[in-house]
């Protein structure tokens, strides 16, 4: 019989629907059954596009004899790392204590009824192997203490709650420390320091992850201070990832991370975040270094994330699994034989592309090909007696053939559920590449994806839910869900200059303030009336994705510009001063805060256009604006005369000169002189201090 998990909506608690273990999905159910069976409590925690989760699914939970002892023996919770960021956050703590700082998924965590934590690991084997413990050897070890030594497990899980309770809250609420511009060079001088100039990334060895927040940061960094070396590590380590196998060379997208230290071999699940922050940051390479092979990529992702990560409705997917056909990768690689079959008669020279994609008859993945761009194409077509633009038409050919030929396979398992920060993110990316590359599609998408997510994502008292699934929304939103819907609608503001955008992202960020905003300064990841956990969380630092503190006193500085309320302002910088100096000393974990101190310190640059947006003067405005990568910019556009009470503030008492399109440029609200031709935007704005707070301005 279907456990409990047959009625959750997502679809990896739905995974283990039919385990013969007698899962509990998180909630008050299973507490007071650990209660009142006097049992530990089992927690597992993972994701729909885990591969070692599958793996321990399939070995111990599917197995009839090990979930009768869990049944036996223990209250067996099931969670959803991804609808419940707070209870992963809170025990992964605590798996990385108790193992010396290793964790991951799938987690296990053994609790007491209380929700205290007394023992922890991630993935156990069926049989001792790898070094490990067995599975049923862990549990029996976990049962005996729990039966014989009670009071000091107890003692255990109390004391570690605290310490989590403190960890959670370390560098916060502390004494305000002066933050200045040596803050921001310092951070960059340390990444650049740890940065691979063999393979590109900002970490050396094996694996390598994108790390995109901090490859924001240091291209933010070039255009405040020109400094090269920043831009250049950047755009070496953005064109690697695309040459690897990290980047799907036929479908676009990128996957979650690279297992070597050369981006060739992938943990092939593909996130919606990373192609969100990662389509971006190379929309930002292509208008700083021009590199068309940049956009491409960035193209290529948001097309990936069209055709096979949106619903009909208009929300975004959130995974797609690492594995299927019960094998890791196997949608994505290939053996030479079957490249050779696919392509002969289609390509001038079937073993030139081979070439190019390292093809080898050993294959560098269990036998078989992962694609990567193993030498310039131009050289190879020189080795193989093909001109450069043959090989480029050979090219295009061989990628449609082989995409057509993929879509026969049986493609990995996707989970559908719709998580509101990561939709954020992903309209963030669709509004600004529409506005910078006039893409039309991408911003009917940014559209649809706005309109779903303020009608099927706002509850109660217009507050947000984190997830979505089969037509039901649930669960309070958290902090990083109010901050990347706010970014995303800020983006689709600039793109559309349509005020309703604006009016809602104002009022989240209102919503945000009353419920997430910590005693003494900063913000907590959950609400004032979340569900009560042994701990409320409260971090600073980035994972995969931004910190939702950092991410939400950003919008906060870029609302200060376009409204002039210090409120915003005062509650921004409150985080940047609880953190001090160790956002130069460690500041691959604090990327997002990064960023928003560079604007905090150099300030947004506002930018009012007065003007008919379909007037060809008012057109070239917003082009100087929008053609080059400028971090700081704040924009706003009103089609007349902005009345003294326009939306956004920025706007107000404007007006057209002698009936001609205008753009007021400013910082502080304080502006320069309007200026009505492109010429003399491109002068006020390529004029401005590059590096606002470099005369000693601190925050």
């Amino acid at each position: 019989m279907p456990n409990r998990l047959q009625h959750e909506t997502s679809p990896y608690l739905r995974q283990h629907a039919d385990n013969p273990v007698d899962w509990y999905p998180w909630g008050e159910e299973a507490f007071a059954a650990a209660k009142a069976q006097d049992k530990p409590i089992l927690l597992s925690i993972g994701y729909a596009a885990c591969h070692w989760c599958h793996v321990m699914a399939h070995e111990s939970f599917e197995d009839a004899k090990t979930a009768a002892f869990m049944n036996e023996h223990f209250i067996n919770i099931k969670v959803d790392r991804e609808e419940r960021p707070d209870v992963d956050d809170i025990y992964m703590q605590a798996t990385l204590i108790f193992n010396r700082g290793n964790g991951g998924w799938p987690m296990t965590v053994f609790l007491t009824a209380a929700g205290h934590p007394f023992h922890a690991g991630t993935y156990y084997p069926p049989e001792p192997r790898y070094g490990m413990p067995s599975f049923q050897q862990v549990m029996e070890a976990v049962v005996e203490t729990f039966r014989k030594k009670r009071s000091e497990v107890e003692r255990t899980g109390r004391a570690l709650a605290e310490e989590l309770g403190r960890a959670m809250s370390a560098g916060l609420g502390g004494e305000p420390e002066l933050l200045g511009p040596a803050i921001l060079d310092a951070a960059a001088q340390e990444m650049l320091r740890r940065t691979d100039p063999v393979h590109g990334g900002l970490t050396r060895g094996k694996p390598k992850f994108p790390n995109p927040i901090t490859l924001e940061y240091l291209l933010r960094y070039h255009a405040a201070t020109g400094h090269e070396q920043a831009r250049d590590v950047a755009l070496f380590t953005l064109r690697k990832m695309a040459a690897g196998g990290l980047y799907d060379q036929l479908g676009g997208g990128f996957h979650r991370y690279s297992v070597d230290e050369k981006w060739l071999v992938p943990h092939f699940e593909k996130m919606l975040y990373d192609n969100a922050l990662l389509s971006r940051v190379y929309l930002h390479g292509w208008q700083i270094s021009g590199d068309p092979l940049l956009r491409e990529i960035a193209e290529d992702t948001l097309d990936y994330v069209l055709r096979e990560m949106t619903a009909p409705d208009g929300g975004f997917y959130s995974t797609q699994d690492a594995d299927s056909e019960g094998e890791e990768g196997r949608f994505f690689v290939w053996t030479a034989d079957e490249l050779r079959a696919a392509l002969d008669g289609v390509v001038s020279q079937v073993d030139a592309l081979l070439t190019y994609w390292g093809v080898t008859d050993e294959g560098n993945f269990e036998g078989r090909n992962i694609l990567h761009t193993a030498d310039m194409l131009e050289r190879v077509a020189v080795r193989h007696g093909l001109s450069v633009e043959q090989m480029r038409d050979d090219l295009v050919a061989a990628r449609a053939v082989l995409f057509a030929l993929r879509k026969k396979r049986a493609a990995p398992a996707r989970d559908e559920k719709i998580i509101a920060a990561w939709n954020g993110m992903m309209l963030a990316a669709f509004a600004e590449a529409a506005r910078v590359l006039g893409a039309d599609d991408y911003l009917e998408a940014a559209l649809t994806n706005a309109r779903f997510l303020l009608r099927e994502m706002v509850g109660p008292g217009g507050r947000l839910w984190r997830a979505h699934k089969d037509g039901t929304s649930k669960i309070n939103g958290y902090l990083e869900d109010y901050a990347h819907v706010i970014d995303g609608l800020l983006e689709l503001y600039q793109a559309t200059f349509d005020k309703h955008w604006f009016v809602e992202a104002q009022r989240l960020a209102d919503i945000a303030l009353r419920h997430f905003r910590a005693e003494d300064g900063g913000f907590y990841d959950t609400s004032d009336d979340h569900e009560t956990l042994i701990v409320r969380p409260r971090s600073a630092q980035d994972d995969a994705t931004p910190s939702g503190s950092a991410m939400f006193a950003y919008e906060l500085l870029r609302l200060t510009g376009y409204t002039a309320e210090t409120r915003y302002e005062d509650a921004a910088l409150s985080v940047y001063r609880a953190l001090g100096s160790a956002l130069a000393e460690y500041p691959l974990a604090f990327g997002e805060m990064l960023i928003g101190l560079d604007m905090a310190l150099r300030r947004p640059v506002e930018i009012a256009i007065i003007g008919d947006p379909a007037d060809e003067r008012t057109v070239a405005l917003l082009g100087v604006v929008r053609a080059r990568y400028r971090p700081l910019a704040v924009l706003a556009l009103s089609p007349s005369n902005a009345e003294s009470n326009a939306v956004p503030a920025l706007l107000r008492t404007r007006t057209l000169r002698d009936g001609a399109p205008v753009a007021y440029v400013c910082e502080n609200f304080v502006c320069a002189a309007p200026v009505t031709t492109a010429e003399a935007l491109t002068e006020v704005l390529d004029g401005l201090p590059e590096d606002g707070a470099a005369a000693g301005e601190e925050a």
